[in-house]
């Protein structure tokens, strides 16, 4: 693997920053908007946080670009749990620990890679090479359900779904502690943290940055110092569901992000060798976007998380 390249330079004229960098660097838009939304974009020995600021002619700038990666996955032979496949799309049951696309670091074993080799390369090709088909994402140590386009006309018809909230997802978490009240709302703005540009954090609702993030969620157990939490997204937001946990001061356990597991509970997730965050997209629902037949999927939960669950209702007792 190469060394990231790194950009440096001075903006030529006053604009947006993404324009100015774009016209400064040669980068299209849309990279560059990813570039400051990783936290690769520093301008005048700041941290870019935001593609629309206005900056001013001849201020500095650097860019660090990720490390050269093969510019196309590969099939790989991985096995793959269904839940729904046509023409179009394909629903998967991922399990945690596997990444959906190859990235830095993670350029084999990943959903994209097993993807390929299972529809024998034919998935919309609308987000390049190295993420075909990719339409959502969850996390790497998140299981459950996603959908991914096949066809270019399924990946235009799931984005704009995507983009308008109409998509259902419904989590199931594992949190520390008992929320109160046990049903509500968290309607929170989510961005990157300037405190640790891989993590995401809830910023003010009147901030430029970030963008809204609501989540509806409601206890379905109580266990010992613990609870059972559905979690219903009208937006979907990078990491949205653990912050916003976390956010309330009910982090899900074994998170290694966004909040430590309560003292007392830590022998038990050590007992378990549980050691992700305890979340599961349980439910996924959407129009198919070439039939418009109405598509909804569920997936149980883990043994892992069910181990968990079990093995705290038991000190519950």
């Amino acid at each position: 693997m190469s060394e990231p390249e790194i950009i440096t330079g001075t903006i030529p004229a006053p604009a947006r920053l993404d324009k100015a960098l774009a016209e400064a660097t040669g980068l299209s838009r849309a990279r560059v908007q990813g570039l400051i939304d990783e936290g690769r974009v520093d301008v005048a020995g700041n941290t870019a946080t935001a593609a629309s600021m206005k900056v001013a002619a001849d201020t500095p700038f650097r860019i660090i670009l990720a490390a050269a990666m093969p510019a196309e996955a590969l099939p790989e032979d991985i096995p793959l749990t269904i839940a729904y496949e046509d023409a179009h799309l394909i629903v998967v049951d991922k399990p945690a620990g596997m990444v959906v696309h190859p990235a830095v670091g993670n350029i084999t074993g990943t959903l994209v890679n097993a993807l390929l080799h299972h529809c024998r390369g034919n998935l919309s090709g609308i987000n390049g090479v190295a993420r075909p088909g990719i339409v959502h994402r969850i996390d790497k140590d998140t299981s459950g359900l996603l959908v991914v386009a096949k066809s270019d006309a399924a990946h235009e018809g799931l984005a704009v779904q995507f983009a308008a909230h109409t998509v259902h997802r419904r989590y199931i978490a594992v949190c520390a502690g008992h929320p109160s009240p046990s049903e509500g709302t968290i309607n929170a703005r989510v961005g990157r943290s300037d405190a640790d540009r891989k993590k995401m954090t809830v910023l003010p609702n009147i901030s430029s940055r970030g963008k809204t993030a609501i989540t509806h969620y409601k206890v379905t157990e109580r266990l010992d110092e613990a609870a059972v939490i559905e979690c219903r997204l009208e937006t979907g937001r990078t990491h949205q569901v653990r912050v916003h946990c976390a956010s309330i001061g009910h982090p899900l356990l074994g998170d290694p992000a966004y909040g430590r597991t309560p003292k007392s509970l830590r022998p038990c997730l050590e007992r378990l060798g549980f050691a992700r965050q305890a979340l599961h997209a349980a439910e996924l629902g959407f129009v198919h976007p070439v039939t418009g037949e109405t598509l909804r999927f569920q997936s149980d939960l883990p043994q892992d998380m069910m181990e968990l669950i079990d093995q705290l209702r038991i000190s519950n007792r």
